[in-house]
């Protein structure tokens, strides 16, 4: 089902870049201590899962499994904005930290990827045995929404979700890489590839690691995210290339499999994501829920106005997990 969102930016946002760039401005020191708990992967590597509270087998409080985006972390401003209101809630919350995010490298060459579902699949698992009485349900931004939608899709009547809600996921991940080398949208490329190169170069300080990584001095492998993802993520996570990759790692072909309650929310004017990345109604299950603005951005969504901003993502996500508690 595709329907319009009730979503209306705030009074000086209207414009895509401000709406994607005011919050990580206006929001942009962490509010909300949580701790780390280290987990090992089953192929010896480690994941973060950070928690604001001791969690609880608790059947009124469902457990929402937060999965950021590309070089976020339990810091990012949207994350931190989405625990405090979800506590609120009385909801319970945990964030995974993608492997190598949040300022600690993983222990292998392997790092993350926009198709990465094994990971969270993972870790939901573990979380079911640990809370078998309570429900689990998932909130993926960027990244980590077209990851959430892969695995709702692969897992189909099986998954261990009871509810999810994904936010600016590019479900087409070669429009994307398109759409994010085209006019101001290069700038936010440049910053999340700077951002990628310094994660890169504290793993090397690994000898054991640094070997089996690429040259980090040639410029043409951060040219742009085509190139990267040639060089660095399709070799690395076994794809053939990078169309390999981006056509097993995208969402969009598997959104017609998911059999959970599913919330996509999405704005038109998303300077991550190409338009034609936005899926039909005839590619959706009956289970999902596409919501589209035409405006709000990328991770943006602000409301109010400039001088009052509300975050209606905050809103919006909790009021869908409430119908699913």
């Amino acid at each position: 089902m595709i329907l319009e969102s009730h979503f209306s930016p705030a009074l000086g946002l209207g414009n895509c870049h401000a709406q994607t760039v005011f919050p990580t401005l206006h929001r942009s020191k962490p509010w909300v201590a949580t701790r780390s708990e280290w987990l090992d992967t089953p192929d010896g590597d480690r994941l973060a899962l950070c928690t604001p509270r001791p969690l609880a087998d608790d059947p009124e409080r469902p457990l929402v499994l937060v999965l950021h985006g590309l070089e976020g972390s339990v810091n990012s401003p949207y994350v931190q904005g989405l625990m405090t209101a979800l506590l609120a809630r009385n909801f319970q919350v945990a964030v995974m930290h993608f492997r190598g995010c949040g300022g600690v490298p993983n222990k292998l060459p392997r790092a993350y990827h926009s198709g990465d579902s094994a990971d969270p699949r993972w870790l939901a698992a573990l979380l079911k045995a640990r809370f078998p009485a309570t429900k689990l349900m998932a909130v993926g931004y960027s990244l980590g929404g077209n990851v959430l939608l892969k695995w709702l899709g692969e897992d189909g009547d099986a998954s261990q979700l009871a509810a999810a809600v994904a936010v600016s996921a590019p479900m087409d991940l070669a429009a994307s890489s398109r759409r994010i080398r085209q006019g101001l949208s290069r700038f936010y490329q440049r910053h999340l590839l700077k951002s990628l190169r310094e994660s890169l170069e504290r793993k090397t300080q690994d000898p054991a690691l640094a070997g089996a990584l690429p040259n980090l001095h040639d410029p043409a492998l951060f040219r742009d995210f085509q190139h990267f993802d040639d060089a660095f993520t399709a070799p690395l996570h076994g794809f053939a290339g990078v169309q390999d990759y981006y056509s097993r790692a995208s969402s969009k072909p598997l959104l017609g499999a998911i059999a959970r309650p599913t919330l996509i929310l999405h704005a038109e004017d998303d300077p991550f994501i190409c338009p034609s990345a936005i899926p039909h109604e005839a590619e959706l299950s009956s289970d999902v829920r596409l919501e589209l603005s035409r405006q709000g951005g990328h991770v943006g969504f602000v409301s109010g106005s400039l001088w009052r901003p509300r975050y209606w993502l905050e809103e919006r996500i909790p009021d869908f997990l409430e119908q699913h508690r």
